[in-house]
């Protein structure tokens, strides 16, 4: 089972089920996780809508092998949780690896008739892990 230990417990446990449906590629219980007007955001600016994001499990192109949060941080806005974690994933689309392992999610989850579903996430590289484009080096000299 997956590791989520801030926050809230029916937070923690929204994020688990969340974890183990990707993990899954359950996409009929994400259907029901994801709020209609979901938007993820991946690590380089493409936009996934619900639509698009249920489709990578539903054409069977895309898998996780593993997946964890660590690092996680949860605040509470009444309604609405904002989650920041580091995501640990190996993940597939076809047979190809996704070269990144490791990136930094913002997840916001909103409190609906007593369940926590998720409106959105956006992922960004950690500089310095694998797949992470490299740091600009500013020229010998110059203040960094």
């Amino acid at each position: 089972m997956a590791q989520v230990e801030e926050g809230p417990k029916a937070v923690q446990d929204a994020l688990k089920d969340w974890i183990d449906a990707e993990l899954k590629g359950d996409a009929a219980r994400l259907d029901d996780f994801l709020t209609e007007d979901f938007l993820g955001v991946g690590p380089v600016g493409f936009l996934l809508s619900k639509r698009d994001w249920l489709a990578r499990y539903q054409t069977g192109g895309f898998r996780y092998e593993a997946l964890r949060l660590e690092e996680v941080q949860t605040r509470l806005h009444g309604d609405t949780a904002v989650v920041t974690a580091h995501q640990v994933a190996k993940s597939f689309l076809g047979d190809f690896e996704i070269p990144f392992t490791d990136v930094r999610i913002t997840m916001v989850l909103v409190n609906e008739s007593e369940s926590w579903r998720l409106a959105g996430m956006h992922m960004s590289f950690i500089a310095g892990t694998p797949g992470a484009p490299p740091l600009p080096v500013p020229p010998q000299g110059e203040a960094r």
